[in-house]
């Protein structure tokens, strides 16, 4: 996940990288925060007291929220950028769960059915229907884009891309029965002349 192949992935990783700072330095200023308290002397009671007020209100509940409002704008921003859209050259594939295989087709290619293995050009924005002939699972392809579930009698579609040729792995990462941590699938990213070769070998 925190080693992106494709652009939508390496949104994902910027915005989780952007979360844990947000995170981090919340963390950092209530324990700091903390301290002080303990360091607080019966003397100082009074001005104490007016101290406290401001860091309570000011840095206690003023600088979470601003942190926390700005990495909501963070992920909406982002779960804006993911949402598929027009794009040239876009490669439609479908992807049907079911305990417990993967079965994918393609537009490109009326007829070619693979199982586990799901091929798609490299280079290019591919958009994924993914629904289920069962039960709810959850398409994953970590270094490529982010999960979605598939849901019986439902279509949802995730827009991938790989920015090179290779073996990506994919999961089914919704408990969906005993046996399901082995339910995974391959994304096979091919150079231009591999897909041409795997589109030219569909059934006819």
């Amino acid at each position: 996940m925190l080693d992106p192949a494709g652009p939508a992935a390496e949104t994902i990783a910027r915005l989780w990288w952007i979360m844990l700072a947000g995170g981090g330095a919340i963390f950092v200023l209530v324990m700091a925060l903390l301290l002080l308290a303990f360091r607080e002397s019966g003397a100082e009671a009074g001005a104490g007291a007016r101290r406290e007020r401001v860091w309570i209100l000011g840095l206690g509940l003023g600088f979470p929220l601003t942190v926390l409002a700005a990495l909501l704008a963070s992920a909406l921003w982002v779960g804006e950028r993911l949402l598929p859209r027009p794009a040239p050259e876009v490669v439609g594939v479908g992807a049907v769960a079911r305990q417990w295989d993967w079965r994918f087709t393609y537009d490109d290619a009326p007829g070619r059915v693979t199982r586990g293995v799901l091929h798609i050009p490299a280079g290019r924005p591919v958009d994924v229907r993914i629904t289920t002939e069962d039960v709810i699972h959850s398409f994953w392809a970590p270094r490529l884009a982010g999960k979605i579930d598939a849901i019986p009698g439902h279509v949802n579609v995730l827009r991938l891309e790989a920015w090179a040729p290779g073996d990506y792995a994919g999961a089914s990462s919704e408990y969906n029965g005993p046996g399901y941590l082995g339910h995974g699938f391959i994304v096979r990213a091919h150079d231009p002349e591999a897909w041409r070769a795997f589109l030219a070998d569909a059934p006819t």
